[in-house]
């Protein structure tokens, strides 16, 4: 693996906002740009992207969650708090912003992806990695270029 010298990705998510990420099955290779965000300056919040649900809600709204139901026991609905809002709260004075990077982003629709690229319009401090497909290399491009393809 070779060592990653120059700080091409922080220059593209910075330009982009949101890129499409192809990386190998296999793995591993996505762990040194992540610590390369993180020491330009950025916070990285790592989720998956299978059982979102509601993108946007999940992401940037107050959404209500509903525990299984066990039996004969009320049921309730928790509201929890957007996502990227709670730990945009949370940076440190010096971060750049936050960089929300979803993995198994090519279970997300057309539609879902469209939402997520329009994220860092939305709030310059939010920047988007999503991993959508393999690749035998780490490749990756603007979300907008991924989506018209």
């Amino acid at each position: 693996m070779p060592l990653i010298t120059s700080n091409k990705i922080v220059k593209d998510i910075e330009k982009a906002g949101a890129l499409a990420m192809y990386v190998p099955p296999e793995g591993g290779y996505e762990g040194r740009y992540q610590r390369k965000l993180r020491s330009s300056g950025y916070d990285v919040l790592f989720i998956t992207a299978r059982g979102l649900g509601d993108v946007s809600s999940f992401l940037t709204g107050v959404h209500g969650i509903r525990p299984s139901h066990l039996g004969k026991t009320q049921i309730r609905t928790y509201f929890i708090p957007p996502l990227i809002q709670y730990r945009l709260a949370s940076l440190p004075e010096k971060s750049k912003g936050l960089v929300v990077w979803l993995t198994e982003g090519k279970y997300l629709s057309r539609q879902e992806l469209e939402v997520i690229s329009q994220i860092p319009a939305k709030d310059s401090r939010v920047k988007i990695v999503i991993e959508v497909a393999s690749g035998r290399e780490v490749t990756w491009q603007p979300l907008t270029q991924a989506i018209a393809a």
